[in-house]
């Protein structure tokens, strides 16, 4: 397993939309700095999820790690859930976050603020994609559309896995 450099990256994106909207300006080292969809406020103690603009899609043999900004972390807030995207993933990313400040102040994400690094990761084995719950999550019918033709060029058992992922739908592929 290795983290894709910057030209991998690159060329992941530009074959399989891994990341969409993409700003070449937002690749960050060997990953990508996701932005905020909406504005978020977090009173002090306050919980919320903060969602990214982007799509993510992790093709069979990649699974993503995700980091928060830290300059985040210093003004006190904390990251609650797991900071990795699963194979066969497709939607926006969602943290889970809450207000921890030592001033006790409300602390505000603007849409479009640079907010979490996403490294992705090739993985080795047998492909065993997404199939939970969250497979599009915040995502409209346009864009899961957009994304059919990849998916069913990504993988090889796409309708048998189209039945999964749209069983509960009103969108059928």
């Amino acid at each position: 397993m290795c983290i894709l450099g910057k030209d991998r990256l690159v060329e992941l994106i530009e074959r399989c939309k891994c990341i969409h909207p993409f700003d070449p300006s937002l690749l960050d080292g060997d990953g990508y700095i996701l932005t905020v969809k909406e504005d978020v406020t977090l009173q002090y103690l306050e919980h919320k999820n903060v969602v990214s603009n982007e799509i993510v899609f992790t093709p069979p043999n990649i699974v993503a790690h995700l980091t928060a900004k830290s300059k985040y972390g210093r003004m006190g807030l904390s990251f609650l859930n797991a900071a990795k995207v699963h194979s066969g993933f497709v939607g926006r990313i969602v943290l889970e976050v809450v207000n921890l400040s030592n001033d006790r102040t409300p602390i505000t994400i603007k849409r479009g603020d640079p907010f979490m690094h996403i490294e992705f990761i090739t993985r080795m084995g047998a492909p065993s994609p997404y199939t939970g719950e969250y497979q599009f999550q915040y995502m409209t019918d346009e864009e899961i559309k957009m994304y059919i033709p990849v998916l069913e060029r990504t993988f090889e058992n796409y309708e048998e896995l189209a039945k999964i992922w749209f069983k509960n739908r009103p969108l059928r592929p």
